[in-house]
């Protein structure tokens, strides 16, 4: 009786000895399965690079982001007179002109805009249809592209009898890639490869203008930017008479709101105006200041307000 006693005492022991080493093994295994899990549904996952830019604007032109599904932006630019005007016009801000614009958000890829601009009676609309949308994951696209077809319609009155005016005259018409990448929480890149076609075209001026633009965001701080814009026409398509494009600004973001302030050399704020029309030589001090302003509401069901 006493050794089958012993006999117990042993097994119970060695059965206490070896759980705790066994829920241990099991622990371990099924962390690591866990483990394997995680790992596995993040590859499977695919991660979009959000926030690429503040607003659907770089400065003049369009950046890559959109508005949301349901999301109305509504746009206030104004551009004052250049520095160069003196004290006597307050270096510019006696004289302004402004756009007020209405961007919605038909799809999470698909947006659309109608504006008006004060200079040279303009009106302008445009579509914007996101093709390619940069991420990480289980499918790696190191860019973001967007297609932006434009058309604008000049209304300001002809009074000379001998130049052509009629309605077809006054329409121009753009189109634009737009294909960026987001290096890091900080840094954005974009190309902007533009054509613009002009029906009318005085003497020798070319009907289709070609142009390359580069833009660029640098975070500073959490809600302040630095943002510069450029638009190189290229030689045997562009107007003889006039100059690139350059903007530099700073991107301002409070809550709902996002205020870009901006110094440029382009008065017009259409794509055929700032891209194919500035005239301003920053060297000779035709430097406008501006600002834009962009508020958005919540009109539909949205996913997120910027995509």
């Amino acid at each position: 009786m006493f050794q089958i006693d012993i006999r117990k005492g042993f097994l119970v022991a060695l059965l206490t000895a070896a759980l705790p080493v066994a829920l241990q093994a099991q622990e371990k295994d099924t962390t690591d399965l866990m483990a394997s899990l995680e790992k596995q549904a993040a590859a499977e996952k695919i991660n979009f690079t959000k926030a690429t830019f503040h607003t659907t604007r770089l400065i003049d032109g369009h950046s890559i982001e959109n508005v949301g599904k349901g999301v109305l932006d509504v746009k206030i630019s104004h551009r004052f007179g250049t520095l160069n005007k003196g004290a006597y016009e307050l270096f510019g801000l006696d004289n302004a002109t402004m756009r007020l614009g209405f961007d919605y958000g038909l799809t999470p890829n698909l947006m659309i805009g109608i504006g008006r601009s004060t200079f040279e009676k303009t009106y302008d609309a445009f579509v914007k249809f996101k093709i390619l949308r940069q991420s990480s994951g289980a499918r790696n696209v190191p860019i973001s592209l967007s297609y932006v077809p434009t058309i604008a319609l000049k209304t300001l009155k002809v009074n000379d009898p001998a130049k052509t005016d009629s309605f077809s005259s006054r329409l121009y018409y753009t189109h634009q890639l737009l294909i960026a990448r987001k290096f890091s929480n900080s840094t954005s890149l974009q190309l902007m490869p533009t054509f613009i076609h002009r029906n009318l075209a005085q003497g020798t001026e070319p009907n289709d203008i070609l142009a390359l633009g580069i833009g660029g965001r640098q975070k500073l701080t959490r809600r302040l930017s630095l943002t510069v814009e450029y638009y190189y026409q290229l030689p045997g398509h562009k107007i003889d008479s006039t100059t690139n494009s350059l903007s530099i600004g700073f991107d301002i973001e409070t809550g709902g709101h996002v205020f870009q302030l901006h110094f440029t050399n382009s008065m017009g704020m259409n794509e055929r105006n700032f891209i194919s029309e500035t005239t301003g030589k920053w060297n000779k001090g035709d430097i406008l200041f501006g600002f834009n302003i962009s508020r958005v509401f919540n009109i539909g069901k949205t996913a997120s307000r910027i995509h």
